[in-house]
């Protein structure tokens, strides 16, 4: 299928979902995500969820982070530039939501993106080869294309797995490492070794 449609498709299966189901299913995931030999690192890049967009709670995977002591790192949009802009999430960061609801630091102590070691993707859809649809924006492959190789990119879906390839996935498009549903975790290191 091609991104457009899925992109559609997967934000109606995520309209459909109850407040209770995103909170369990985010619970779900989170809990699952500590089963992914992820936990060695240092520098974590966290997206904070628009509840509006109904999207995986990640309040609790930031309390996972907490509890081992990481350095979280949250990004901020810029929609000129279509960047994401990452600050390291201190007790005094301020945060506030941006026009189009996302939760966003107002400003703070800036992480260059090479830094990151591990980054926690949002998205609508994703296959078995680690493609991966999004928003359309593009915020997530900019900033993917100047982390290092050996950043290890976890996407967090609600839904498992299209059942088919997505199309139109091109070479500017960065696959993910593994992703992680309330059911599964995929591993695509493998896949991509392959290819």
């Amino acid at each position: 299928m091609l991104k457009a449609a899925l992109r559609e498709q997967y934000k109606t299966n995520r309209k459909k979902l109850t407040a209770e189901e995103i909170d369990d299913l985010s619970i779900q995931i989170a809990n699952r995500l500590l089963l992914v030999p992820v936990w060695d690192k240092t520098y974590y890049h966290l997206f904070l969820s628009i509840e509006e967009q109904k999207e995986v709670q990640t309040e609790y995977i930031l309390h996972i982070l907490h509890a081992k002591d990481k350095e979280v790192v949250i990004p901020k949009s810029d929609f000129n530039t279509l960047e994401l802009i990452n600050y390291l999430l201190t007790d005094n960061t301020k945060i506030k939501k941006n026009k189009y609801n996302i939760p966003e630091p107002i400003d703070g102590i800036e992480v260059p993106h090479f830094k990151l070691d591990v980054v926690f993707i949002p998205l609508l859809a994703f296959d078995k080869k680690g493609n991966r649809v999004g928003y359309g924006k593009g915020f997530y492959d900019n900033m993917l294309n100047k982390c290092t190789p050996n950043c290890i990119k976890v996407g967090v879906s609600f839904f498992e797995a299209t059942k088919t390839l997505i199309e139109d996935s091109f070479a500017g498009d960065i696959p993910l490492d593994y992703c992680v549903t309330p059911k599964k975790i995929y591993s695509f290191k493998e896949i991509q070794n392959q290819l």
